[in-house]
């Protein structure tokens, strides 16, 4: 086993215990290397159709992968983990700006999953990932994000939203997903809510699966 290897092992095993401030300056001594991005390519590129467990279609992981690159964030929250997919896109962005994802997953075995799908794609050391419920765990981390990814129970969409927004960092990004053809009223109300704040700046993101990726980036200042 390689120096790096074992150190991104040691540093996704203890992401909670080290808390996410101390995981994030750890993972700048992991910055992204033409190896790595080889290593995720041939990981995603690979496993494009055998996703389940609702994790996002391949063309809106690199979407989310392409929003944080362009934001430069490093500080990033995902809620909803499911086995993985989505993190993975985040965390391979994460390499790029010197950052780290924070993930959420409620299921056991979907966490299991999740963490071995990040050893294999070679993030780890760019996942803080959690197991517990999103509902009272996000109320707990404190924050500033410089960009949210929600993906998780649709109910709750506008609670997760009203939690974290006192928690984002001035030209921070705030995006859910499956938000173009909304059932849940929440999501409704949610989307609701985001486009009528003027502290905000929302629009659904393109070239999407068409599930529909809204963003919202609050203004500095």
């Amino acid at each position: 086993m390689t120096r790096t290897r074992s150190r991104r092992r040691f540093l996704a095993a203890s992401g909670a215990a080290l808390g996410t401030a101390a995981l994030a300056a750890a993972a700048q001594a992991l910055r992204a290397t033409p190896e790595l991005d080889r290593r995720v390519s041939r990981f995603l590129d690979a496993e494009r159709d055998r996703w389940d467990y609702l994790n996002v279609p391949y063309q809106d992981g690199r979407i989310l992968h392409d929003l944080v690159l362009a934001l430069g964030a490093k500080r990033i929250l995902e809620i909803g983990t499911s086995t993985g997919h989505s993190t993975i896109w985040l965390a391979w962005a994460a390499a790029k700006t010197g950052g780290v994802v924070t993930t959420i997953e409620i299921d056991r075995g979907r966490h299991a999953r999740a963490l071995a799908n990040f050893e294999r794609a070679g993030v780890a050391g760019y996942v803080d990932a959690r197991l517990g419920d999103a509902h009272e765990l996000v109320k707990t981390l404190p924050g500033p994000w410089d960009f949210v990814f929600q993906d998780a129970d649709k109910e709750w969409y506008l609670q997760y939203f009203l939690d974290l927004d006192p928690k984002m960092a001035p030209g921070g990004c705030y995006t859910a997903h499956n938000v173009a053809r909304p059932a849940a009223r929440a999501v409704r109300e949610f989307l609701a809510r985001v486009r009528g704040d003027p502290r905000y700046d929302t629009r659904l993101a393109e070239g999407g699966s068409g599930a529909g990726i809204s963003v919202s980036c609050r203004k500095p200042g």
